[in-house]
């Protein structure tokens, strides 16, 4: 039996031989790893389905102008991996074993919404990102960097890189930064998770996190086998009383800028703070998420820089260049540098080497300095733009917390409330924000706020982006009220 009389001739529009078509037009050498390559991807994907017969060594050769023993090689190499089978004088098949796999690969990144206009906080303008700064410090990288580098690293990150870290932080963000204490991570959250382990490991089952805070901090020390207990802010910062009460010796905060209220802790309340920690043999976990961006006034210095021993200090350029770089530093106490680094070994042998040469690079010439301005300059216009849109558009709202930071509350009358209901009316216009209770951990029985609370993001919104969307969300309130 032919192949011409068991399937159609491939060259007039079989869909499985036309597969194999470029494969066999392939170069010489590469002919026969090419053919295995079309003929494995054929079975997989379902092309040729489980029980398929296929033509003999001599036939299918013939028919795709090759030689015979390429073909006869693929089904021996293809049967001995499970994807074909043979028997003597019965011709070879297509197993039964192989299932068609996925068609298309997913991709879960997050995404901004579809909305004409998008406030939800968190995403800074990636369109500010120093590409060529960042290429030249690649290229350098890529000509400089010795060969031994390119092994595994330091699990802390290169000395070259820390080094550099410990200047810059001691300069913008006045922390006692020692290298042999600054772990290169990727990014705040696995500096969270990291350290959620190591407080497993000594005991701590419970670490108290700011309420409203990040909702990130629950799943990541959640899967550190830490559960995270709410705590009250009041004007000053964390209230001290209740964080005595709960009976946790580690508290997650954001002191510089708290997120989402956007206050700065008081003096008085960070050294109540600290004086906690000592009380109880504990640490303060500072995420210093956007501590860099004040517009009124120089960046309130870290809490680190009062108490490096009680303190455990994460940052990163999520904000400044961009998340997807997943670059960030913790700076660790000495009571906690040992285990922190050894956890982060287990955890994926240290951070990619070029990414830290090249980062390493960009601060030692300046050029982080520089970006660092650019989106201060910038991201002052836009919260400049939104203050002034509300004014405008939303008589008697006020703009609570300092000036700082990717985001503001705005607190609107209470004429707009209620929330949900505000929040919904504007979601239908095509405008996505969101509400303060949406980062409050809610406590049964609490009553509403009579008005409505917004934590709006700007730093990826142009400022005529921002006044257009400030204007929709007015419209959107005015016409269901009319």
């Amino acid at each position: 039996m032919t192949s011409s009389e068991t399937n159609p001739d491939p060259r007039a529009g079989s869909p499985a031989w036309e597969l194999l078509l470029p494969a066999a037009s392939a170069p010489a050498r590469a002919r026969g790893r090419s053919l295995q390559a079309a003929l494995r991807e054929a079975v997989r994907s379902g092309r040729l389905a489980p029980g398929t017969r296929l033509p003999s060594s001599r036939d299918l050769a013939a028919d795709l102008g090759v030689s015979r023993g390429l073909i006869t090689e693929a089904y021996e190499q293809l049967t001995a991996e499970g994807y074909l089978r043979s028997g003597r004088g019965a011709g070879t098949w297509v197993s039964g074993a192989v299932r068609a796999a996925r068609p298309r690969a997913r991709d879960l990144a997050p995404r901004s919404t579809d909305s004409r206009a998008d406030f939800v906080p968190g995403t800074p303008d990636m369109s500010l990102f120093p590409r060529a700064a960042w290429a030249a410090a690649q290229r350098g990288v890529l000509a400089e960097l010795p060969h031994h580098e390119l092994g595994y690293p330091d699990p802390r990150g290169l000395p070259r890189l820390r080094t550099a870290l410990a200047e810059l932080l001691a300069r913008r963000r006045g922390v006692v930064a020692d290298p042999e204490r600054i772990v290169v991570v990727s990014g705040v959250s696995q500096a969270t998770t990291v350290l959620g382990f190591v407080l497993h490991a000594r005991g701590m089952r419970e670490v108290g996190v700011e309420n409203p805070g990040s909702p990130q901090h629950d799943s990541l020390y959640a899967a550190a086998g830490v559960t995270t207990v709410p705590l009250p802010l009041d004007d000053e910062g964390l209230a001290v009383g209740p964080l005595r009460e709960s009976g946790v010796r580690s508290v997650v905060t954001t002191p510089a800028h708290q997120f989402p209220t956007g206050i700065a802790y008081s003096a008085r309340r960070r050294t109540e703070l600290l004086d906690w920690a000592r009380s109880v043999d504990g640490f303060v976990l500072e995420d210093d998420y956007d501590g860099d961006f004040r517009y009124d006034r120089a960046p309130v210095g870290a809490l680190q820089g009062l108490d490096p021993e009680r303190v455990a200090y994460a940052g990163s350029v999520s904000k400044s260049l961009a998340p997807g770089l997943r670059l960030g530093w913790l700076l660790v106490p000495e009571a906690l540098a040992e285990e922190v680094v050894e956890r982060k070994r287990t955890m994926d042998l240290g951070h990619p080497t070029l990414d830290q040469a090249l980062f390493a690079r960009f601060l030692e010439r300046g050029d982080y300095d520089r970006q660092l301005r650019r989106c201060q300059r910038a991201y002052r216009e836009r919260r400049d733009a939104l203050v002034g849109a509300l004014a405008e558009h939303f008589p008697g709202a006020e703009v609570t917390g300092i000036a700082a930071g990717l985001h503001v509350i705005a607190a609107l009358p209470e004429r707009y409330g209620p929330e949900e209901r505000f929040v919904a009316r504007v979601a239908a216009a095509g405008v996505a924000v969101r509400a303060l209770p949406a980062y409050t951990h809610a406590r049964a029985g609490e009553v509403g706020h009579a008005g409505v609370r917004l934590v709006l993001g700007y730093a990826h919104l142009s400022p005529t982006r921002i006044r257009a969307g400030v204007r929709l969300m007015a419209e959107a309130v005015a016409a269901r009220r009319r």
